[in-house]
Parts: C-alpha cells; sequence; structure tokens
C-alpha cells in the first residue's frame, strides 16, 4: 500500500501537485470544556467572538471593547446574534474610574500604556495617533450581572500590556472562571507591562494548567516571536 502512495504521489507532482496529509484541526477549547460563558476582554471589532462562532460555539459571549470606532463595527456584528452581548463601551481595568487610552494607527494595538520602540519598530502602522477619554471597569463589579452560579466561564484577554491590571481587577471571579486565552509578550512592548513569566506562575498559583500556546506577533526583521495566545485550563 505504501508503495502504491508513493507512485500515485510522484505521479501528481510530474504535473504539478503536491498532496500532503491533512493534519485534524484541533477543537475550541470552549466546546471541548463546554463553557456556558465567554467574557471577551478587549474585543476590538469582534475577531473573537466571530472566531468562536466558526468553531461553533453557538452559547453566550459578553464583549468589552473601549474604544468609539471599534464599538460601533461591535454592535453592528452582534446586532443579529443574541447570544452575544456588548457592554457599554470601556476598559477593563484593577478598578473603576476614568483614563485616557492611546490609540494605535492599525487599532488593534491601542493601550492604556505608552508604547515602546520594540513594538513600533517592528511594525510602524502602530503608532499611536490620538488619544480617548473612557471608563474603565473591573470584572469583579459586573461578573454576577453575567454569569450564573456552577456555569463554565471562560474568560478572554486581549489588553496589550494591561493584562495584569485586569486581572488584578478579578481576583474575586477568577475562583470560579474555567479557562483563560489571553495574549503574553516574550519581551515588554508597552510601559511597565509584565511578560508571560509573570503570568504563567500566576495561573500555576491559582490552579490552572497551561493547555495551548499559538503564535500571535513576530517581529518581521528579525523572525523573533514577540507575543503569543496562551490557554489555561482550571484543574479539577
Amino acid at each position: 500500500m505504501r508503495q502504491i502512495e508513493k507512485f500515485i504521489k510522484s505521479s501528481l507532482e510530474l504535473v504539478g501537485l503536491n498532496v500532503s496529509r491533512i493534519q485534524p484541526q484541533s477543537p475550541s477549547p470552549l466546546v471541548y470544556f463546554q463553557i456556558d460563558t465567554v467574557l471577551d476582554v478587549g474585543a476590538n471589532v469582534g475577531q473573537y467572538a466571530l472566531g468562536a462562532r466558526e468553531a461553533h460555539f453557538k452559547k453566550r459571549i459578553v464583549s468589552f471593547e473601549p474604544l468609539s470606532e471599534a464599538y460601533k463595527t461591535l454592535i453592528e456584528r452582534s446586532k443579529n446574534d443574541g447570544d452575544w452581548i456588548v457592554h457599554e463601551r470601556c476598559a477593563v481595568g484593577s478598578e473603576i474610574g476614568q483614563t485616557e487610552i492611546n490609540i494605535s494607527k492599525n487599532s488593534d494595538s491601542s493601550s492604556l500604556l505608552p508604547m515602546l520602540a520594540a513594538h513600533s519598530d517592528a511594525v510602524p502602522e502602530s503608532r499611536y495617533i490620538g488619544k480617548e477619554l473612557i471608563q474603565v471597569i473591573a470584572l469583579d463589579s459586573i461578573y454576577n450581572t453575567y454569569c450564573r452560579p456552577n456555569e463554565r466561564v471562560f474568560l478572554k484577554i486581549d489588553a496589550q500590556g494591561y493584562e495584569k491590571q485586569v486581572l488584578d481587577g478579578a481576583k474575586e471571579c477568577l475562583k470560579y472562571i474555567k479557562g483563560i486565552q489571553v495574549e503574553l509578550s516574550v519581551v515588554p512592548l508597552y510601559a511597565s507591562q509584565n511578560t508571560y513569566e509573570y503570568f504563567f506562575q500566576l495561573f500555576k498559583d491559582n490552579g490552572f494548567v497551561l493547555w495551548s500556546l499559538m503564535p500571535v506577533f513576530t517581529d518581521p526583521r528579525t523572525g523573533r516571536m514577540l507575543q503569543f495566545d496562551a490557554v489555561f485550563i482550571r484543574q479539577n
């Protein structure tokens, strides 16, 4: 049988066709762990939520987004999905308040923190072009509004350097969360940002295990990975 496979592959290569094995797609952790509610922190224009729907996650998503332009698109994209809730425009941090967010030219690099040269030099389109006044909430202040007792909750964080502040505002509800997906940096890309080592230890101390890693941002000049998404699941 192996010789037949080689003959077929060689014959197809003669006419310019390449045959390779299809790798099975990994199941979404949202589906595999039967998640009931996703808290989508840093939703931007809804990329994560749309991806979750494409991966057959059909339950509740609650999105949080501070930028006014991205928020408008988020509202438009979610309006026909009854299980996709968009919270009032705000950032998520360690406490309730008001602050300014730096607006990036490419939108999804916007942050409450100053950007460092390691980021802007790698991708010049990420440079800041303005600021916007925003409200800030803490997850602990709204968790019970969206999440019911005994349900499985998944927290997604894309906060561009503000990950620690998001988790500092979730100290009470973190113990109820089943899984977390967070974008982490290998080197600091924003001022005062914690890198991945801090979060690996934090999640381990809180009963989570590392589940998967996905590259997100690579310096095109050097090929060095600068950011990756990590999924952590609470051990039972």
